[in-house]
This record gives structure tokens, C-alpha cells and sequence, in this order.
């Protein structure tokens, strides 16, 4: 598989419908405010919302380097099965809504505790290597066809849960997703995958959450 700068799909078109799905993304997050819509079924198409708005930027790279060899529709089912994968994670957010409405501060604790941890682990080096190289990725990755686009997204998507599920489940737990904490793990999340230092910065984070779990706990 080549990735030369042969283009049938411009990038600008791909780049264009990132930007317009990230905007209305966000967009969406905006009007629904700190509180999640009641009932399963408005809570998942929230938080298909927010994964779109908080994960499309820091896929974008690999996004537009699959459409310089491939179609502007094979793009979007990549981006599609990118999204399906995290859309997927938010019936496991739903049911920890549901179970822990209020947790307290030992839960609260243990999750930024745990978090905190798996930050520094060799299995979270391992799933951010993946999300940060791109090239590499659709190199040893790709599948030919609309099929094999989706199924490169949702491949891609697994990774990228695997790196960002502890972040995620700060969010839900200690965050109760309100969007000043959308905009925090966005924001890390981008830097850890986008920025020259992300592996520091995702290990920056990690020690960060461990000492806020342990005052949580403490105090």
C-alpha cells in the first residue's frame, strides 16, 4: 500500500467535512449545557456528540492522510466506524450514570487514583504510539474497499479507546461531563496525540490524577 500524494479525494474536502462534523459537534454540546438529557437513548446521542466533538481533532491526521489515497465517501466510513467504536463506549458510561448518580469522594478517588495509573502504563505507551503515528498505522492496517474503511476506523477507534478510556472515565466520574471538564480532557487528549511531547504530557496527566486522587481520598 502506498501513501504518495496521488489525490482522488482532496484533502481539503475531507478536511472540510471533519471540521463541519467537530463544529456541530461542539455546537450540540453547547445547547445541552452541563446536564446529559434523560433516557438512554437522548443520553447516547449526547455522548455520541461529545466524543465527536472531543476525539475528530486529534483523528484528523489520520483522516486526511487515508483520504490523499481513497475516496471522500471511504473517509467518511472511516470516520463512521472511528465514532461507532467510541459511541459504542458510552452504553458502559450510561450504565455508570446510572449506578453511581452521586459517587462520593472515595469513588471519586479511586477513579482518579486508577486513572492516574493506567496513564503510566506500558499498555497506555503502547495504544497512544498507535493513535500518534498515523503513516505507521495505515501502513500495517489497511484494508481495501468501503468495508476496509470501516473496519480501519473501528480499528483505529479501539486503539484509541485503549489509550483514552481511563481519561473518559475521569470524565464521567469526577467530572459528571460538565463542559468545563469536556474541554479539559479534549484538550489532553489533543495534546497527547497532536503535540512533539504528548507521551510527557499524557505522563504529566497521569501523576497529576494520582496526586488529586489521594487528597480526594485523604481529605
Amino acid at each position: 500500500m502506498g501513501l504518495g500524494v496521488s489525490v482522488r479525494a482532496p484533502s481539503l474536502v475531507v478536511g472540510a467535512g471533519l471540521l463541519l462534523a467537530a463544529t456541530a459537534a461542539w455546537a450540540a454540546l453547547l445547547a445541552i449545557g452541563d446536564e446529559m438529557p434523560m433516557g438512554a437513548g437522548l443520553w447516547l446521542g449526547a455522548w455520541t456528540a461529545m466524543m465527536a466533538a472531543m476525539m475528530l481533532p486529534s483523528a484528523s491526521p489520520l483522516v486526511l492522510l487515508y483520504g490523499r489515497r481513497s475516496t471522500a465517501s471511504h473517509s467518511a466510513l472511516l470516520t463512521a466506524g472511528y465514532l461507532l467504536v467510541w459511541a459504542a463506549t458510552g452504553l458502559v458510561a450510561y450504565e455508570v450514570v446510572m449506578r453511581l448518580p452521586n459517587p462520593g469522594n472515595r469513588v471519586v478517588g479511586a477513579v482518579l487514583i486508577a486513572a492516574g495509573l493506567y496513564e503510566l502504563t506500558p499498555l497506555k505507551t503502547a495504544c497512544l504510539k498507535r493513535c500518534r503515528s498515523p503513516v505507521d498505522f495505515l501502513v500495517t492496517h489497511w484494508h481495501p474497499g468501503k468495508l476496509g474503511a470501516l473496519r480501519l476506523g473501528v480499528e483505529h477507534g479501539a486503539y484509541c479507546v485503549g489509550c483514552c478510556w481511563a481519561l473518559m472515565s475521569v470524565l464521567v466520574v469526577a467530572g459528571s461531563m460538565s463542559l468545563a471538564w469536556v474541554v479539559a480532557i479534549a484538550l489532553v487528549v489533543a495534546g497527547e496525540k497532536l503535540l512533539p511531547g504528548g507521551q510527557l504530557l499524557g505522563r504529566v496527566a497521569g501523576v497529576g490524577f494520582l496526586v488529586a486522587g489521594i487528597i480526594v481520598v485523604v481529605v
